[in-house]
């Protein structure tokens, strides 16, 4: 079980990361903090974005079930 916590938990971290990272870029540019420079986001893409978000970070929550919980222990008698 320590096995599929430290893998849950680095799996947080990226989540974390990756959603940070995007809403860092994603949300100025859909409230158009960048018009200035001609460079807008519609509200349509944005929620598609902002799916597509959500669809990365369950896909690579999935991948938990690659986590190998049997114990590699062998045991001599």
């Amino acid at each position: 079980m320590i096995r599929l916590s430290r893998a849950s938990y680095r799996k947080m971290i990226q989540n974390l990361a990756w959603a940070a990272g995007y809403n860092i870029v994603a949300i100025p540019l859909a409230a158009g903090a960048f018009a200035w420079a001609g460079v807008t986001l519609s509200p349509a893409i944005g929620a598609v974005l902002i799916s597509m978000s959500t669809i990365v970070v369950a896909l690579n929550a999935q991948l938990l079930r690659r986590v190998q919980l049997s114990p590699n222990l062998r045991y001599d008698n």
